[in-house]
């Protein structure tokens, strides 16, 4: 079954522009990102075909018009609320939290 994600050979989604020795990562989230993703796989938390059903399970609007590691972003909140390492709640106290610090400077 085709999804959102399965856009590879269709037409209509516009030019795909790329930059010029474009780094790996824009900043450092996407790093960050990527690097829990990689903890995931490492703890076994993470088999290929569950980490590409948590990305497709995003909203299609947000899947479109977000960039790439934020549907990683996503997979690992999914991830982590299917293998119980985190609840919705506890995320959102989390980001909070940080949100807060970020403001106090600290």
């Amino acid at each position: 079954m085709n999804g959102v994600h399965d856009v590879g050979g269709k037409h209509g989604f516009g030019t795909v522009t790329t930059e010029e020795q474009e780094p790996v990562f824009h900043g450092q989230w996407e790093r960050d990102v990527f690097s829990v993703i990689g903890l995931y796989f490492a703890a076994g938390l993470c088999p290929l075909d569950e980490f590409r059903h948590s990305i497709e399970v995003m909203d299609p609007a947000e899947y479109l018009s977000t960039p790439y590691y934020v549907h990683w972003l996503r997979a690992a909140e999914n991830l982590g609320f299917w293998n119980d390492l985190f609840t919705p709640e506890e995320l959102e106290a989390r980001i909070t939290e940080l949100e807060s610090n970020e403001k106090e400077g600290l």
